[in-house]
């Protein structure tokens, strides 16, 4: 076989493959045993027709058919072998020609990982806001958990905001009634704003049986980007009362004595949370800077391929219905052509972060070992609320273990690289990566994986192309399979996330600043 390599651009190349008639006989020999068994001819029991009467019987273009498109996938995977492509999608594949007996020849265009040349990552330098925990912050939070405490009594009186009701819904579009938008019986508080735009004016005045109706855009379903009227009716209004800041209250809502203990507690949550997002600020600016200081082209297919998937997306989200997306558009003031330009810019990112974290990773000899793979397993099943041997099966179903495989190795190429570079705050002061993560001082390689779990999550958000990944090693893979199928998996690595996931639930009652 005889391979040429054109470069078209620094993201796309051209292979001229010619391939000799000799080494297509195992082709053809495979084509004519599949062929054989799938004709009947007189005299010949099936699967032993002579590849003479198959030729006469079939003809030639036949049997030309079935060695070309078996011979030609083949090939094509051996020629960019030969020539060391790191390719990227599927080939562009033209059959140029075939002389029969002597030989096939094709070309094949395809997008290919371009050459990158990194920057010293040491010398990126960031800057990050400063951590303040605030008495505001604080009242914030202590305001939080009154509301949760609060307790409600039944009110002979109309609806005011902050009242507790319970309501019934209905809606209709056109003069036809919604079925699915219908509900009964429903709590809501009133001035939470977060059911639909205008059932807020429309309750408060209300009293227990009175109704209402509105109008307003519908933003889901098939009738997204449509008004409809809908009719609020209030069953019962419900008096809250806010408990006092006293002692009482801190023994109440937390194992604290006092309201000063409990400020306290609630200050260093603050704290942990504004760590985090400075630490996510942190490595944001990075790879921010990384970008700007690294020439990574994105090779158009792959682009293209990215921006019809978000843009698939973006669509599904409003039912496939364009003319709702385009509604909602209008109302945010803004175009299609403006939001498509803005789709496609963010796809070329996507591409360009995923490519660098790769060549990150290569130039760092970053690898991914069993367990931080079946952590991150965990970590998605967990997320995403189903159990570990489901996730894994839908990753094999899909074709998608090399994916999270590529996800954790390229968390761990950035998370690299956030430690190396120099973070600072507004105030002049370096600050230590790992604590703004809050992560204990152990072991550098724990600190690492510990980290690379934060930087995963950037990788997975912001890089969802749909690029060909390098090939799995097939034995890690498999033993993952193995454990997790057997369910194998270290129950110290789930208690380990489980007690992640609740101390993540006590952050998450601190809303962010």
């Amino acid at each position: 076989m005889k391979s040429t390599v054109e470069n078209l651009n620094p993201t796309r190349v051209k292979l001229t493959v010619e391939v000799p008639f000799d080494e297509l006989k195992p082709h053809f020999d495979r084509a004519y045993r599949a062929l054989a068994g799938q004709v009947n001819i007189p005299g010949f029991r099936r699967g032993k027709v002579p590849a003479k009467i198959l030729d006469a019987r079939l003809g030639r273009g036949t049997i030309l058919t079935e060695v070309v498109n078996e011979a030609v996938p083949a090939k094509y995977t051996e020629a960019i072998g030969e020539a060391n492509l790191l390719v990227l999608g599927q080939p562009d594949i033209e059959v140029t020609r075939i002389d029969d007996g002597d030989a096939l020849a094709f070309t094949a265009e395809v997008d290919i990982r371009p050459e990158i040349t990194l920057p010293d990552v040491e010398a990126i330098a960031v800057t990050v806001d400063d951590v303040e925990v605030t008495e505001a912050d604080i009242d914030e939070q202590v305001e939080a958990l009154r509301d949760r405490f609060a307790t409600t009594t039944p009110a002979e009186r109309a609806a005011a905001d902050g009242d507790l009701v319970s309501i019934d819904l209905t809606a209709e579009v056109g003069g036809e009634t919604l079925d699915e938008a219908a509900t009964e019986g429903l709590s809501y508080r009133v001035g939470a704003g977060d059911l639909v735009d205008g059932i807020d004016e429309a309750i408060i005045g209300l009293s227990a049986g009175e109704s209402k109706t509105f109008s307003t855009t519908l933003v889901a379903g098939p009738y997204a980007g449509q008004e409809a009227a809908v009719t609020v009716t209030v069953q019962s209004v419900q008096d809250r009362t806010l408990p006092e800041v006293d002692d009482d209250f801190a023994q109440l809502a937390s194992e604290f004595d006092t309201v000063e203990e409990l400020r306290a507690d609630l200050a260093e949550k603050i704290r942990r949370v504004k760590n985090r997002e400075q630490g996510v600020a942190a490595r944001d600016k990075v790879l921010e800077a990384l970008l700007e200081a690294t020439e990574v082209p994105a090779p158009e297919g792959i682009v293209n391929a990215e921006f019809e998937s978000r843009a698939h997306d973006a669509v599904h989200a409003f039912d496939h219905n364009e003319d709702a997306l385009n509604a909602h558009l209008e109302r945010e003031g803004q175009t299609r052509e403006e939001f498509d330009a803005e789709l496609r810019e963010s796809a070329v990112q996507a591409v360009r972060t995923q490519l660098l974290l790769d060549a990150l990773a290569e130039a760092n000899q970053v690898g991914v070992d069993q367990n931080e793979f079946t952590e991150r397993v965990l970590f998605n099943a967990q997320r995403l609320g189903i159990s570990p041997d489901e996730y894994f099966q839908r990753l094999q179903e899909g074709n998608q273990l090399a994916a999270i495989f590529a996800e954790v190795r390229r968390g761990k190429a950035l998370a690299g690289v956030v430690e190396k570079a120099t973070v600072t705050n507004a105030s002049g002061e370096v600050l230590d990566v790992a604590e703004l993560f809050g992560l204990e001082k152990v072991a550098e390689e724990d600190e690492a994986i510990e980290l690379a779990d934060e930087a995963a999550d950037l990788a997975q958000d912001e890089v969802e192309s749909q690029l060909i990944t390098e090939a799995v090693e097939e034995e890690l893979i498999e033993e993952i399979a193995e454990e997790i199928a057997e369910e194998l998996v270290v129950e110290e690595i789930a208690e380990e996330i489980a007690e992640v996931e609740a101390e993540l639930a006590d952050e998450q009652d601190t809303p962010k600043a």
